[in-house]
């Protein structure tokens, strides 16, 4: 009898050849094994940095694929990664020698405009979101790059321009349906399996696979008024002050993000995006003060449809080519932050890469830090160097880089992290993303998932 060979676990477990087939079988959508045709393509994701060779890759195209793959994974006992978007930045949804469950297949959104809901399937990008609620006129809080996984962003938190007006993605969440390692199909709500609903508000997907969920929606567009001011380098220090001041007392509508950027020319810059929830007219009165106190090199803020915006970063974060990042959360940007940052970011190794502050607060911050699993409600700005690069001789050079950037930072930061940013930086980072609510989120995993069949991923050890 023919077998097929895991990687992992080889004086442990063997895959039946037989099994795969007859697995195969029993799904509505496809297995892609080793060998097979496409194989390569199956096994790409995001991040260019990440080359990894599962045994299988399942693609589920209803709930009962997934049903059925978790029990695979579960009787035959082999590693398992689970995929949406593939846009993590540690490659935690592609694993060597094991099984990925593909939700990609899984995408569809279903809006209803008289109740301001949706409901978006386990594989849907932000952009399938964000192209059928805008078809209403609703938005819910999303990120920044279109061809992400809106479950998986979510389900760490989910931090996006809606976010100081509407709460994260995951305070948006009304109800989830979760395939869990036992193989249930569980509904969790404030009414049904509440705990599990906390867990899966922040706590990643430590819990099962997430099949669907159920979002709130608000007004908002079609057009919006948004865009960027751009610096030359020789004014980075006023322009930097003038982010900190008028990012500390925005309103709750308006999103200011910043970077350290390399401009076309090849100098370095600085610049400020700005987005605001409401009216343009109103948008216009309130960005006024940050058009005119300094001017800038470039003023690209101006109407736009907010789906456009929301693709407007794509370009930014090409499929692909290498990233790495290291994140941590501030206050305050202090002048001598901003002064440590400024003197260090000049040796950025790659045109492409930034230093970013991206801005939270708001209505984020109004919620306690155990109201969800979600804990790090008390931070102005995530913050981390990005790095992005195209050749493999150049890893060593991009990673370092990004890494002295972030130490740079770190006399300034606060000790929790977004864990959605978190590369495989160890279990010390994972209890930091948490705080206080890692204790809990044990518990919960001591009854969702005893056995850690969902481990790859910020896990949450049982």
């Amino acid at each position: 009898m023919a077998i097929v060979e895991s990687n992992i676990r080889p004086d442990q477990m063997k895959l039946d050849a037989d099994g795969v087939e007859a697995f195969r079988r029993r799904l509505s959508g496809a297995v892609v094994c080793r060998g097979d045709p496409g194989y390569d393509a199956a096994r790409a994701v995001w991040n260019g940095m990440i080359d990894r060779h599962p045994a299988l890759i399942a693609y589920c195209a209803s709930r009962q694929d997934v049903i059925e793959a978790v029990g695979f994974a579960r009787t035959t006992g082999i590693l398992t990664a689970v995929r949406s978007g593939g846009h993590n930045i540690a490659g935690a949804s592609l694993c060597d020698g094991g099984l990925v469950i593909d939700l990609s297949r899984m995408n569809r959104v279903t809006v209803d405009p008289l109740a301001r809901t949706a409901r978006a399937e386990g594989g849907a990008l932000l952009a399938d979101l964000d192209m059928a609620t805008q078809a209403h006129g609703l938005a819910t809080t999303t990120g920044v790059n279109s061809d992400t996984g809106l479950i998986g962003l979510t389900l760490g938190g989910g931090i996006g321009r809606l976010g100081r007006k509407h709460g994260l993605s995951c305070d948006n969440m009304l109800s989830a349906e979760i395939v869990t390692a036992d193989g249930q199909v569980l509904t969790a709500s404030e009414h049904e399996n509440a705990d599990l609903f906390w867990g899966l508000r922040g706590g990643g997907g430590n819990f099962g696979i997430v099949t669907a969920i159920t979002y709130r929606l608000h007004p908002l567009g079609p057009t919006v008024l948004a865009g960027s001011l751009v610096y030359e380098w020789k004014r980075v220090r006023d322009a930097l002050r003038l982010y900190a001041e008028f990012s500390a007392a925005a309103p709750d509508a308006l999103c200011a993000d910043a970077a350290l950027i390399t401009l076309p020319d090849g100098n370095h810059g600085f610049a400020i995006s700005a987005f605001y929830a409401g009216s343009v007219d109103e948008a216009e009165r309130v960005l006024r003060p940050l058009r005119q106190t300094l001017p800038p090199l470039v003023d690209r803020i101006g109407p736009i449809s907010y789906v456009e915006l929301q693709k407007a970063g794509d370009a930014s974060f090409p499929r692909g080519h290498r990233f790495y990042w290291k994140a941590q959360f501030l206050r305050h940007i202090t002048a001598a932050a901003a002064d440590a940052l400024i003197d260090r970011f000049p040796s950025v190794p790659s045109p492409r890469s930034f230093f970013v502050f991206q801005q939270v607060g708001g209505a984020i911050s109004r919620l306690p830090a155990a109201a969800t699993a979600y804990a790090n409600r008390s931070a102005a700005y995530d913050s981390f160097p990005v790095s992005i690069w195209s050749d493999p001789a150049a890893d060593k050079d991009n990673t370092a880089w990004a890494r002295d950037m972030h130490a740079v930072l770190q006399p300034f930061g606060m000790a929790g992290v977004y864990v959605n940013n978190l590369g495989d930086e160890g279990n010390e980072r994972v209890k930091a993303a948490y705080g206080e609510n890692y204790d809990r989120l044990v518990t919960l995993k001591r009854k969702y998932d005893r056995d850690n069949l969902f481990r790859l991923n910020q896990n949450i050890h049982p």
